[in-house]
């Protein structure tokens, strides 16, 4: 077996209808370079050799760089299809300094399965934080943070590449400006991350997004037509079953009218990393961790501890009623606000 970066050269031996069958995505590749490859006449190195230098000048290729680069598509696709670059054992945030230049109180290592909250008062700096780890800080940014994958250190290549992000945002507030359904989003997005049983997946990503929700939509619906919830909705669905990124942020979930606890529980995901900048308690007590912000720098890192978590099942009670009474004043009813409800309403 001969190898081309990270490719197998012997691929360009078969025969085209092989080929193609096996990866369909180069029908594209070819396409775009305005290439007929008439699968089932001749081997990719054959096409090549076939080609007119003048065709190939307009795309500043010759045989030898398009034979590369039809090798390197064919690595990278299926490094992308079996997520060679997403494996992550930890992350770690190294300590950097708070609004008045003081050292923090410490950084945090973070680890796969964990979902971590990130708590303080609004401007104390949580969003800086998770801007710091989108970026994958490396002492760069205002509070002089590193943010190293596995402890090391990112070439600019790696840390800025567009190809494979190790972090996926999800801000407060989310516009969509393609002119596409929800289906045909989601399709566009499933194919480009090559995943197997398409229509299964779509299925599954928008059953939960209706779910989070609470707010029916459907696969027709323009995307551009979606509630801010709706939308929020459908990108933490869409994260959770399709994003390959092993690190996801999340900014005020509580903002975005969905049920935040079954997006926490649909996030959980053995091989992610989950932060949530929140001012809801109840969000914070289903968190593993909580990372407290003051100032601008980290203050301390609080383990949820089981009484905690004894609370949070009160809270979440105290919740569904509020939802009752939100539900009543959205619809129109009137609200003469008993004390008992919270005691002995079903």
């Amino acid at each position: 077996m001969n190898k081309k970066n990270g490719a197998d050269t012997d691929l360009l031996s078969l025969g085209l209808d092989t080929l193609m069958e096996k990866y369909p995505y180069l029908k594209d590749f070819f396409s775009a370079l305005g290439i007929d490859p008439c699968p089932g006449q001749k081997t990719p190195a054959m096409l090549i050799d076939s080609l007119s230098p003048d065709h190939l000048s307009q795309f500043g290729l010759d045989h030898e760089s398009l034979s590369a680069q039809v090798l390197e598509f064919i690595a990278k696709m299926e490094q992308c299809r079996h997520k060679i670059h997403d494996s992550m054992d930890h992350l770690v945030i190294g300590a950097g300094f708070d609004k008045n230049g003081c050292p923090e109180a410490m950084g945090i290592t973070l680890f796969p399965g964990e979902v971590v909250s990130v708590v303080g008062p609004t401007g104390s700096g949580k969003s800086q934080l998770l801007s710091d780890i989108e970026c994958l800080a490396q002492g760069d940014t205002p509070s002089g943070r590193n943010v190293l994958p596995d402890g090391r250190t990112l070439d600019a290549t790696s840390r800025f590449s567009g190809e494979f992000r190790l972090v996926a945002q999800l801000s407060q507030n989310m516009n969509f400006v393609m002119d596409l359904t929800v289906e045909a989003f989601l399709q566009m997005h499933a194919e480009s991350r090559l995943i197997d049983n398409i229509p299964e997946k779509i299925k599954q990503i928008y059953q939960s997004a209706v779910m989070l929700a609470g707010e029916p939509f459907s696969l027709d619906t323009a995307i551009t037509s979606l509630s801010g919830g709706q939308s929020r909705a459908l990108m933490i669905a869409d994260v959770a079953y399709l994003s390959a990124s092993p690190v996801v942020l999340i900014d005020e979930i509580e903002n975005a009218g969905i049920d935040r606890v079954k997006a926490v529980s649909l996030l959980l995901n053995k091989e992610k990393i989950v932060l949530i900048a929140t001012h809801d308690p109840l969000l914070a007590l289903s968190c593993d961790r909580r990372i407290v912000i003051k100032n601008g720098g980290i203050a301390d890192v609080v383990k949820t501890l089981a009484a905690e978590k004894k609370s949070a099942a009160c809270l979440a009670d105290l919740d569904k009623k509020l939802g009752l009474l939100r539900e009543r004043v959205r619809t129109g009813k009137h609200l003469i606000f008993d004390p008992n409800f919270f005691f002995d309403h079903p």
